[in-house]
């Protein structure tokens, strides 16, 4: 999808020009992936406009940086506070709020430790991301998920895109709106970029952590929500052939958001159609982001923006 440019990225404390937001050919990132980020999205609501869960997020690239060994030099609360400050300062809802960290120029070589970690902040309007207006028909991927102990998935990290981004081609390439992947046991991980659930004689199923799948933001959301409406929720290693014989399926994530699956390898999920449970938790989760329904568990941090605009 291609990028919509606002007026400002905010870097390491300032606000600078969009097209000045740039780096060095020789940083370390570049050569050697290192890189830590996060994505959020902003919605519009009735009177104004909100980021959702900023606090888990930001969280989330402190853990993420500390995982990597890569200190940031700034708090939980400062960079929520830097989020606002450039969603508001471009004036942009409902928009896409990307964060990221890595090490920029100072030595070459695979050790990081003396490269300088630098910090940017950029926001744009960003649509609908899974293709497929009636659902996404998607596949299993012949990659696997990064195997444990190899390189860390509750790390969001920009290297282990590169596996995510060989499971979108391939989906691409063969027709399909997205691949999922297993993990190296076999059993069902995650989509490229979005967290799998899994309804069943009405269970909610999901994969564990342990399945080398992202601590999703929007996955714990969905967690929350389902348990609120009553319905069963189990965590467990799932295999393969469960898509094929369930109920209902779908994906959740930042950019994904809950997106039902139509089919599998071909192979029709329920009618094809959203089912109740999906129905119930996509409505829940949109009735919250779109202010429609009370902010019960306080998921949403409100912005000032000049004019909302349609992403």
């Amino acid at each position: 999808m291609p990028l919509e440019t606002t007026t400002n990225i905010w870097h390491n404390g300032q606000l600078i020009p969009w097209e000045k937001a740039n780096i060095h050919v020789m940083s370390h990132v570049i050569h050697y992936g290192s890189s830590v980020f996060e994505g959020i999205r902003c919605y519009t609501q009735p009177d104004g406009a909100s980021i959702f869960r900023l606090h888990e997020h930001m969280k989330r690239l402190i853990n993420s940086a500390k995982i990597y060994r890569m200190p940031l030099p700034y708090d939980v609360e400062q960079l929520n506070s830097a989020v606002i400050e450039v969603v508001e300062a471009n004036g942009v809802a409902p928009c896409y709020v990307r964060p990221i960290a890595f090490r920029g120029y100072g030595e070459i070589g695979v050790n990081p430790l003396k490269s300088p970690v630098e910090v940017y902040i950029a926001n744009f309007p960003w649509g609908k991301y899974v293709p497929g207006d009636g659902g996404a028909d998607v596949c299993i991927s012949s990659w696997n998920r990064l195997a444990p102990n190899t390189m860390p998935s509750l790390a969001k990290a920009g290297a282990n895109y590169m596996n995510s981004q060989l499971i979108r081609m391939e989906a691409d390439i063969n027709g399909y709106s997205e691949g999922i992947a297993l993990d190296v046991n076999g059993y069902l991980s995650e989509g490229s970029g979005e967290n799998l659930f899994i309804v069943r004689d009405g269970t909610l199923y999901t994969t564990p952590l342990a399945n080398s799948v992202l601590n999703g933001i929007t996955r714990d959301s969905i967690l929350v929500l389902a348990r609120q409406l009553g319905i069963p929720v189990v965590e467990q290693a799932l295999p393969r052939e469960l898509l094929y014989i369930c109920d209902e399926a779908f994906f959740t994530g930042t950019a994904a958001e809950v997106t039902h699956l139509r089919s599998v390898d071909r192979i029709m999920v329920g009618d094809g159609k959203m089912g109740p449970i999906t129905s119930a938790l996509h409505k829940a989760f949109f009735d919250v982001v779109n202010g429609l329904a009370p902010d019960r568990y306080n998921w949403l941090t409100p912005v000032k923006v000049r004019e909302a605009v349609v992403a």
